[in-house]
Order: C-alpha cells, then sequence, then structure tokens
C-alpha cells in the first residue's frame, strides 16, 4: 500500500507542510502561520527573522533576549561596576603615567605660550 504525505514535516508543530504553505529558514521547513517569533508570537519573514539553536525569534526580541547587557543598553545603572580590568590582566594606571587626555591638555598650554 503507498505511503501518503511524504512532505517536509513543520518545524514549529511537527505536521506536514505542502509546497504552497511553506517557509524555509535555516534548512527546516514552516507553515507560514507557524513562522512566529517564540516571545511574542509576530509574523516572521526573510527580513526580520534571527535564529538562535532551533529557535526562531524576531530582531527585536533576539536583542532583548540575547544582546549586549549593561548600561546604556537598557538595563539602567543597576549593572555598573568598579571593575578596572585587573581579572583580565590589565594592571592599574601607576600615578606618574599620563594619560592621553593629560598630553592632550599640555599641548594646548603649549600652544597658548607662543
Amino acid at each position: 500500500m503507498p505511503v501518503w504525505g511524504g512532505g517536509n514535516k513543520c518545524g514549529a508543530c511537527g505536521r506536514t507542510v505542502y509546497h504552497a504553505e511553506e517557509v524555509q529558514c535555516d534548512g527546516r521547513s514552516f507553515h507560514r502561520c507557524c513562522f512566529l517569533c517564540m516571545v511574542c508570537r509576530k509574523n516572521l519573514d526573510s527580513t526580520t527573522v534571527a535564529i538562535h539553536d532551533e529557535e526562531i525569534y524576531c530582531k527585536s526580541c533576539y536583542g532583548k533576549k540575547y544582546g549586549p547587557k549593561g548600561y546604556g543598553y537598557g538595563q539602567g545603572a543597576g549593572t555598573l561596576n568598579m571593575d578596572r580590568g585587573e581579572r583580565l590582566g590589565i594592571k592599574p594606571e601607576s600615578p606618574g603615567t599620563k594619560t592621553v587626555s593629560d598630553v592632550q591638555s599640555v599641548g594646548r598650554v603649549l600652544n597658548q605660550q607662543l
């Protein structure tokens, strides 16, 4: 007896995806109605999809979940710290070390004296 319905399986619901309703992403097939962001459930297309492992997201939700964290990235001042890089092998400055801003201000003073 023949086996019917041998199409690809949807990556979201697991049912057969027919050619007319198929959306392909990252080597997997989806129904158009199943091709949704895992967080906000918005419909996705090739310009708005972001993939992480086996999960699909809109670019906005992907950025919120996996994007950079810290001050200036919408997380607030509660994430600030006083790390100066000692754990990465960066040595603290000695008192006699000049910074770039110090050198530039010295140059301005010299130009004013001339």
